[in-house]
């Protein structure tokens, strides 16, 4: 895997914060920041898989999102 590295800039007041949790953490800051945005990759790109699923699904079973309202609003009442 190649590295690449990045350079930023943050307010001091967030600087402190990423320090204390990095050391909380038992982290040096570049870790902590590395950790953080990668998890945040990776969410993001976990959200955007389970929106294509569910547009697979839909196109598939021809449901709409009415059609998923109506389910909850059901299951909801306890139709």
């Amino acid at each position: 895997m190649a590295l690449s590295t990045v350079n930023l800039t943050f307010e001091d007041e967030l600087i402190k914060q990423i320090d204390y949790f990095a050391d909380s953490q038992s982290l040096t800051r570049a870790d902590f920041i590395y950790n953080s945005v990668k998890m945040s990759v990776n969410r993001k790109q976990r959200l955007l898989d389970l929106y294509a699923y569910g547009e697979r699904v839909a196109a598939e079973t021809g449901f709409t999102e009415e059609d998923i309202l109506d389910e909850i609003k059901k299951y909801r009442t306890g139709q």
